[in-house]
């Protein structure tokens, strides 16, 4: 049974939002005076209710950008998913994204005998969490996203009850490219688009397809 997370958050947020809202709040100000960033709702209304959304990835900016367009009430029960390597390589950046985004640190490769990536990504969800993910797992400057990756298949499988929301980031890779460290202002949009759960019986690489497919639909010029 799906759970309605829509009136109030779990317990475990108001220690969250006790400890960095004002933080948060400035971060996600600057992230708009940067970017300009504006989110446009067409598929789905901005309601606090558990969710994945996962887009397209050109930057290490996006989970920003995605986290600063959602309204106040969405953004404290939403996490990040963020690459360890990177995110945890300082103290100032380690110490942001775990007190202040709250995010889920996850491995970009998978070592054998190692963990499975997603039990991070699974223990959140199973606390009433809602994710950033990009499905592609790596960044890209191609224009359109790569071949989604398999794990967005077993959390649509494993969690039903959550809606999947598809996003397209554009102009983000102007603000911040590949290899870049200095943010250039600009103008960047988030488009979230309609619910794209797995279906009855849906295979893995037709769901990866579609899954992808609604992503590139959101691309501002491409034809419902």
């Amino acid at each position: 049974m799906a759970r309605d997370v829509s009136r109030a958050p779990p317990a475990h947020y108001t220690a969250a939002m006790n400890k960095a809202d004002a933080l948060g709040f400035v971060l996600a100000a600057v992230a708009r005076l940067i970017t300009g960033a504006q989110g446009h709702w067409k598929g789905v209304p901005p309601k606090a209710e558990q969710r994945i959304y996962f887009a397209n990835h050109q930057s290490h900016l996006d989970w920003v950008l995605i986290w600063a367009t959602l309204p106040a009430d969405l953004r404290v029960q939403t996490r990040p998913i963020a690459a360890a390597d990177y995110w945890t390589k300082t103290p100032l950046k380690h110490w942001l994204t775990r007190e202040v985004f709250r995010a889920v640190y996850v491995d970009r490769e998978r070592k054998e005998g190692g963990p499975d990536p997603l039990e991070p990504l699974v223990a959140a969800l199973e606390q009433g969490d809602s994710l950033v993910i990009f499905p592609e797992g790596t960044r890209s400057n191609l224009g359109l996203p790569q071949d989604f990756k398999s794990g967005i298949f077993r959390l649509a499988r494993q969690f039903p009850h959550v809606q999947l929301i598809p996003c397209w980031i554009d102009n983000v890779q102007r603000v911040m490219p590949k290899g870049e460290v200095v943010p250039v202002p600009i103008l960047c949009t988030v488009t979230f688009g309609a619910p794209c759960n797995l279906g009855p019986d849906e295979a893995k690489a037709d769901f990866l397809a579609r899954a992808r497919d609604a992503v590139i639909a959101l691309k501002p010029g491409v034809a419902a």
